[in-house]
């Protein structure tokens, strides 16, 4: 171990030195960075890997096809020599263009993409993009990161895991890889010994663990089957910090251990925090296998150079379902947001079979947020689900305020004093000399006489949202000074910040409303008594108890789109056109979310130490879904990745808990004041339904050539389609725009009069009649030909949807389409349509 260990941290030292000799003193003119550089030369995928469709006789190896509901096995080792030899092809290049210069080579890409990054100056990148074998020279952008309940939310234990045999085969022999922060390989959610069941590796993946001084010989084992890390951009920039963000798979983060086990950790694994237990925790797909690509880090997030490595490798690998919790920090510039490294890579992986689930971020709730874009990515926004945690505190004068905190409560049937931590001061501390000893950081600066067996008021102000001050801090005060317990009132700056309820060892509680905070300080200041001539206080009068707020309480009014969560439409450029696709894909638990935690995981504080943590974010979204369509594989093996996506499109639920229309939170502060009916640009096709997508009935397939004559019909793009590709557009005899792509959701951004529309549909159940029905979007008449057809098992339908604008608006109406087969299947298409011109040309704002 010791020697792959040195030998790792020779090549790490490497490229630092490199870098600092290489850059210090230059001039701007001579100032480095890296750059992505793709080559016309198609990749090793493109060679090795293919599309299967159906003829009469069943289904085969073609080149393209309409109907493409099987994929290829992984043919990584059979493109190895050529990859090797695409490789050699990079390091010639380079030195004939950059002969007697320097330059360093980070990676080459050669599965999904044949090109490499490299850290050159502009003068040299300029030289590349000049030759002729070089298609495309991009600069390097920067990316970011964006359970117990959620399986028996998602009706997993009685509806899909039976249909998969139980939790201990659900989502036996398919692998997902995770670009992420890494690892925490000595979890138990991801032991490969908690049942006696066989669980061989699947023969169909050929990935390897690195080993290093913290990532050890014996770090990886049956359930976690990869693991490597790709951190050569960050390096070259000097902001690598190996002892914070280990050069290895490790995750000194956490978050990509909780997304991790979100999807595929074990099932039944105790949730024990600050001594309290919280339930069993499971992954969607707990008998799944996990393969680890570190490419975020704790200190800097992460660089596209970086996951497009991460991604080539993941597809070589032979992984099933990629799953990124990362979205890029800013919109791609360029003739459309789709042209960018990651999501070209994405296409190849998808064109490769591999379907592939991104965070649709956390930039909510206004229009046009999403940072996923692209038709063949499926995108994954966050929603609330129905379990909540929360406490109270009862003042001496009746009133009940609410707020959060995973604490004991005080005892049964006592009050307890309340004292300020401003009125707790000792003699040496003055207020005037620290601003902030009110947030409770310094034992020190208390009076302990005064605090002792009391409850102490903190202010929780905006640095606890920077992290300079912390629960934990606060509450290691008041144990110092042994009080009762803590009550945080919210300082009135900080608005629209949503608290992840916070572990506490002794009974506290967090008021998160500023409002509610001047309730309970007018109580505390009305209840003090002062000395008429000294004005000093004589008397803390205010009392009050703490209610418990470790018992989880299950809400009706769920599931509902949180207001972080990203929204469409989606951008198709800068200039923040529509495209005509709908994004989100659809919304699933995002919401406090419980799951693993890595042991020295530094991303929140509070948990810090903790084996498990409970966050929020359209970055825990994504991977239940990713689990999900584990499932979904497992049961049909031969589904495309536009299978899949179909199967947990059409099914999605429209509905909360009791019945009444899924709910959309409009604004950052007061969210649920401040909330409406979800619109497809909220939830997409809805709150994604496990059981459901495993029995869809009909499947609305997309090919990887048309997504290329999606690509090919965007103005002026043949030149880049070509660059990222290596493919002519003047191949594809027609193009199509957005809409005409067959997914199963229909989005217009412009209706000039009138529009027809088609989709098809094949038949993966039984034979079934199914029946039409639509609401039109307000104004918009629709017609669905036919209304009504029969299609027997593996036949395909086409239906025609014939779109008019009856009034012109450019405000965004939405509407549905549904179909309903008398075996029971039903499937929902989300249609939405913005700007609309009519005939007659009525306006209407």
């Amino acid at each position: 171990m010791d020697s792959i260990y040195w030998a790792h941290l020779a090549v790490v030292l490497c490229l630092g030195m490199f870098v600092k000799s290489w850059c210090q003193g230059e001039s701007d003119a001579n100032f480095t960075a890296v750059y992505i550089v793709t080559l016309r030369q198609a990749p090793s995928a493109h060679y090795y890997g293919g599309e299967l469709t159906r003829d009469s006789t069943g289904f085969k190896h073609a080149s393209s096809g309409r109907l493409n509901i099987h994929k290829p096995r992984n043919n990584s080792k059979i493109g190895w020599r050529f990859s090797s030899h695409i490789a050699r092809v990079h390091d010639s290049l380079l030195r004939r263009v950059l002969r007697g210069e320097q330059y360093l080579k980070l990676y080459s890409y050669h599965y999904l993409v044949n090109g490499f990054a490299v850290l050159v100056t502009p003068q040299q990148a300029d030289k590349l993009s000049r030759r002729r074998e070089v298609a495309n020279v991009v600069l390097d952008f920067s990316v970011r990161t964006a359970t117990t309940h959620t399986p028996q939310f998602l009706g997993l234990p009685h509806g899909a895991w039976i249909e998969e045999g139980g939790f201990e085969s659900a989502g036996e022999g398919i692998v997902i890889g995770f670009i992420d922060t890494g690892i925490d390989p000595t979890h138990p959610s991801f032991a490969d010994d908690v049942s006696e069941h066989p669980y061989p590796v699947p023969a169909h993946f050929s990935g390897i663990c690195e080993v290093t001084r913290d990532f050890p010989s014996g770090s990886c084992n049956r359930k976690l089957i990869g693991a490597r890390h790709f951190a050569a951009s960050a390096i070259t920039r000097g902001i690598f910090n190996s002892t914070q963000d280990y050069a290895s798979p490790f995750d000194g983060d956490g978050h990509g251990t909780h997304t991790a086990s979100i999807a595929a950790g074990n099932h039944g694994i105790p949730v024990v925090v600050a001594g309290h237990h919280f339930g069993n925790a499971s992954g969607m797909a707990p008998r799944s296998h996990i393969a680890v690509y570190k490419a975020l880090y704790k200190s800097f997030g992460g660089f596209a150079a970086d996951v497009v490595a991460a991604i080539d490798q993941a597809a070589q690998d032979g992984v099933d379902i990629i799953s990124l919790s990362i979205t890029p920090n800013r919109r791609p510039p360029g003739i459309a947001t789709f042209f960018n490294p990651i999501d070209m890579s994405l296409l190849s992986a998808v064109k490769a079979g591999i379907f592939v689930v991104q965070a649709a971020g956390n930039t909510g709730p206004a229009p046009k947020s999403m940072s996923s874009f692209s038709p063949w990515i499926f995108t994954v926004g966050a929603a609330s689900h129905d379990r909540v945690y929360s406490n109270s505190i009862v003042l001496g004068n009746n009133l009940s305020i609410p707020g959060v905190g995973l604490a004991p409560g005080t005892d049964k049937d006592a009050m307890y004093t309340l004292i300020s931590a401003i009125h707790a001061l000792n003699n040496e501390t003055v207020v005037a000399n620290d601003m902030y000893v009110g947030e409770c950081q310094d034992s020190s600066s208390f009076n302990q006489d005064l605090v002792q067996g009391n409850l102490l008021i903190c202010s929780y102000s905006i640095r606890f949202v920077l992290g300079l001050s912390t629960i934990k801090q606060a509450l290691q005060t008041a144990k110092n000074l042994s009080a009762a317990g803590v009550v945080f009132y919210m300082d009135p700056f900080v608005i629209g910040f949503q608290l992840n309820p916070v572990p506490m060892k002794m009974a506290g509680i967090i008021i998160p409303s500023p409002d509610d905070s001047k309730i309970l300080l007018k109580y505390y200041n009305s209840s003090l008594e002062r000395d008429e001539l000294t004005k000093k206080i004589i008397k803390y009068g205010a009392v009050a108890s703490i209610c418990g707020g470790l018992k989880a309480n299950y809400s009706n009014s769920a599931p509902k789109v949180m207001y972080y969560s990203a929204r469409g439409p989606d951008p198709e450029d800068n200039f923040l056109d529509d495209a005509d696709i709908m994004k989100p894909n659809l919304v699933a638990p995002g919401n406090f979310i419980w799951s693993a935690w890595s042991s020295l995981g530094t991303d929140s504080v509070e948990f810090l130490g903790e084996n498990f943590a409970m966050m929020s974010g359209t970055s825990m979204a994504a991977p239940h879904v990713a689990g999900l369509a584990a499932l979904i594989k497992q049961k049909f093996p031969s589904f495309s990745p536009s299978a899949i996506a179909s199967a947990l499109s059409t099914t999605a639920s429209l509905y909360e808990k009791t019945g009444g229309p899924i709910m959309a939170q409009r604004a950052y502060a007061n969210p649920d004041l401040n909330q409406s009916p979800a619109t497809p640009f909220d939830m997409g096709s809805g709150f994604v339904n496990a059981t459901a997508a495993l029995n869809a009935g009909l499947i609305f397939d997309s090919s990887y050539d048309e997504y290329m004559q999606f690509l090919c019909g965007i103005n002026g793009s043949a030149a880049v389609v070509l660059n990222y590709t290596g493919q002519n557009c003047w191949v594809y005899n027609s193009t199509i725009s957005g809409a005409d792509l067959n997914l199963p959701s229909i989005t217009i951004a412009k209706l000039n009069q009138s529009k027809t529309i088609q989709r098809s549909v094949t038949n993966i159940g039984g034979n079934e009649t199914y029946s039409v029905g639509w609401s039109a979007p307000y104004g918009v008449s629709v017609k669905v030909i036919p209304a009504r057809f029969s299609i027997g098992s593996g036949e395909r339908q086409v239906l025609s949807v014939y779109l008019n604008a009856t009034v012109s608006t450019s405000v965004a109406s939405f509407g549905r389409i549904g179909l309903f087969g008398n075996q029971g299947h039903i499937l929902n298409l989300p249609l939405s349509v913005l700007v609309k011109i009519s005939y007659n040309n009525t306006p209407n704002a």
